[in-house]
């Protein structure tokens, strides 16, 4: 959970509001309702929504999924898995009072372990850089396809399971996710290499079917 956590913040705190609750989606489908756990990544889903609305000028959208969000973060503790919990539940009360304020300047950053987490944080965390690869590809489809990256992130953990160092999967996972300037150049060499890879695999398993 605390790779989805890290990797949805950062997303979120690099402008990109929509691929943020994928980050956190499949693991809050997962817990129990009314946990401590599902009322973070709820509300957490539910503010990124918020400020989504907030930006395309739904202004009824926005208030009604801000106060949603803080009543799931309602009663949680300050500071709940690293995640400024009182900080985001005070952004949320000034965007359900104005929601326009979003116009004025850019929306209040989430907080993780009491930092502004960016995207460039991933990059010594490869689950989590995982995690936000996997979502930015899925929210910009018709650019990358999101399969290349799935097997890049499976070829790259069973490296990392053998006991190796960071290989070139690895390494293109984490820079398509950490560095926005470089990711369609980052992209285009990891779909050359998965493609290798792919294509290696095939030939294996037609050596096995015919022996």
């Amino acid at each position: 959970m605390d790779a989805a956590l890290r990797a949805g913040v950062a997303v979120y705190n690099a402008g990109e509001h929509h691929a943020a609750h994928d980050a956190w989606e499949e693991k809050w489908l997962d817990l129990p309702d009314g946990s401590e756990d599902e009322r973070l990544l709820h509300g957490l889903i539910q503010y990124t929504a918020a400020v989504y609305h907030a930006r395309r000028l739904n202004w009824s959208g926005a208030t009604g999924l801000a106060r949603s969000a803080r009543e799931y973060l309602a009663d949680l503790p300050a500071t709940y898995r690293g995640v400024d919990v009182a900080g985001a539940r005070a952004a949320l009360a000034a965007l359900e009072r104005d929601p326009e304020r979003v116009e004025r300047g850019p929306p209040a950053p989430l907080r993780y372990e009491g930092r502004t987490l960016a995207l460039g944080d991933l990059a010594d965390d490869f689950d989590a850089a995982a995690v936000a690869a996997r979502v930015l590809a899925e929210e910009y489809e018709d650019r990358y396809d999101a399969g290349v990256l799935a097997d890049a992130v499976r070829y790259a953990r069973e490296e990392l399971d053998e006991g190796g160092a960071r290989t070139r999967f690895t390494t293109f996972v984490v820079d398509f996710a950490v560095d926005p300037d470089a990711r369609a150049l980052v992209y285009d060499r990891l779909r050359s290499h998965v493609r290798r890879r792919r294509s290696r695999d095939r030939d294996v398993e037609g050596l096995f079917e015919e022996s």
